[in-house]
């Protein structure tokens, strides 16, 4: 497997038969946002706010897309209302890609509230989430999660740790 993150991301995305991508702004994401871009299997779309990405993975998935989104863990909480009063109300299944920021190793320290606080916003949501120690894990934990997500009819999330870019 190439050492690259954001390609053990991509293969992820792929085995797991996504076809959908929307994306917000990251800078641990930026390489693989540019790969999926390019990807001509995989339709791109930058969203501004996660929100507006949760409404657009919602209308691609009822029109027969396999979807994913692309997001920063801060973004969480401005998605959380329509995550639940969309996705779960309605059992939309959702993959949701996270760069965990404010975590250890974090430069930025008005990330680490957020950062903090993500896995259990994740759990009062009932949202399952998957924390890959590796690119090998990524890869695999990215397939397990869409069938979670496909199977429970829910959003799933993706947490990658800021050690996870750096491996």
């Amino acid at each position: 497997m190439d050492n690259n993150p954001s390609m053990a991301v991509l293969q992820g995305i792929k085995k797991a038969g996504i076809d959908f991508v929307v994306s917000v702004p990251c800078v641990n994401l930026k390489d693989l946002i540019l790969m999926v871009d390019k990807d001509p299997d995989i339709i791109h779309v930058a969203v501004t706010r996660e929100e507006e990405g949760v409404g657009v993975c919602a209308g691609a998935y009822m029109g027969g897309k396999s979807t994913a989104m692309l997001m920063q863990n801060s973004g969480l909480g401005n998605s959380i209302n329509a995550l639940a009063s969309l996705n779960e109300l309605y059992g939309i299944p959702l993959l949701m890609i996270v760069s965990h920021r404010g975590v250890e190793g974090e430069p930025v320290c008005a990330q680490v509230p957020m950062g903090v606080l993500t896995p259990g916003l994740l759990r009062t949501m009932a949202i399952p989430f998957f924390v890959p120690a590796s690119k090998q894990e990524a890869e695999n934990m990215i397939v397990q999660a869409m069938t979670t997500s496909l199977e429970k009819k829910s959003p799933v999330a993706v947490l990658l740790k800021i050690g996870f870019w750096r491996l």
